[in-house]
């Protein structure tokens, strides 16, 4: 499957940002985890859903801001992000498994990345 992400931009803190993932194959045979690498940082897993899009987890850090969705008749996966602070800029990847993943070597398809800013 091919993954293409979208949605990243320049924003200020508290504002508010929707990145779109869109799939070339059936969204719903793929687990698929929104991962992030800020300035210096290792790639983080930031928020996954299951291939039903029965299951989701977080990171602690994006818990209660972010929400992650998939929308299975377009095969796009999406992440609301509310409430945005500057650390959550980085470099925003989606990605997708065939199999249950939540860390980021369990993953098989990466997209390309979209960037986030937030500034102060």
């Amino acid at each position: 499957v091919q993954l293409q992400a979208s949605g990243g931009g320049l924003v200020q803190a508290g504002e508010s940002l929707r990145l779109s993932c869109a799939a070339s194959g059936r969204i719903s045979h793929y687990s698929v985890g929104w991962f992030r690498r800020a300035p210096g940082k290792e790639r983080e897993v930031v928020a996954t859903i299951t291939r039903a899009g029965a299951r989701t987890t977080y990171a602690d850090s994006v818990k209660g801001r972010f929400t992650i969705s998939k929308d299975v008749a377009r095969n796009m996966v999406h992440l609301q992000m509310t409430s945005l602070k500057p650390e959550d800029t980085g470099v925003y990847y989606c990605a997708a498994s065939p199999r249950f993943a939540v860390a980021v070597f369990e993953y098989n398809y990466w997209g390309q990345g979209t960037l986030v800013t937030v500034s102060s």
